[in-house]
């Protein structure tokens, strides 16, 4: 795999403002299958690997997607400079349904109140939740497109249920731990 090719790669992902699939990278460089495939391999290596401590950034997969994005433990710099494309209460409301999936939205509303439904609508219009009918209520699941836009490897709702509980216990786990100090 040549560096040309790699940069050319590394250019797309670093551009695109969501996760993008192998034909998208290919159709963006002109680059073979194989050719994107070879660099995005040696990409990921490159990242987490050869320059893991030289970088703030990370490539990595989500689903059948690829992204660029900023390593955990910078995200808290960037925050600052950058605003959130959702809300912290839609967020909420978005981990919530992740974590419960299948919910109804009815037992979501208990949990939240009536603000739910403004929030299932917008997450529904953001298409990170698919919403159908179920008798008098909705029944809420994430879509292909949340594990994509969290840097998720997965589209299990029990494997995204793992990542949620790991992602609070080691939170509270670095929380515990800059109090202590």
């Amino acid at each position: 795999m040549s560096d040309k090719e790699n940069r050319l790669v590394e250019s797309v992902l670093f551009s695109a403002s969501t996760p993008v699939t192998i034909n998208e990278i290919k159709e963006a460089t002109g680059l073979s299958r194989a050719k994107v495939t070879s660099a995005l391999d040696s990409l990921i290596e490159e990242y987490t690997v050869k320059r893991k401590k030289e970088t703030s950034m990370e490539v990595v997969k989500a689903g059948d997607k690829y992204t660029m994005q900023i390593k955990k433990q910078y995200v808290d710099q960037s925050i600052m400079v950058a605003q959130p494309e959702i809300e912290d209460q839609l967020l909420k409301t978005l981990a919530l349904i992740a974590f419960h999936q299948p919910v109804k939205q009815s037992n979501l509303r208990r949990m939240l109140g009536t603000r739910v439904y403004d929030h299932v609508d917008e997450l529904v219009s953001k298409k990170l939740v698919y919403s159908k009918p179920h008798g008098s209520t909705e029944m809420l699941t994430t879509t292909k497109r949340f594990p994509e836009y969290f840097g998720i490897d997965t589209t299990k709702p029990e494997e995204i249920r793992e990542f949620l509980t790991k992602k609070v216990v080691d939170t509270v786990k670095e929380d515990s731990a800059q109090e202590e100090q």
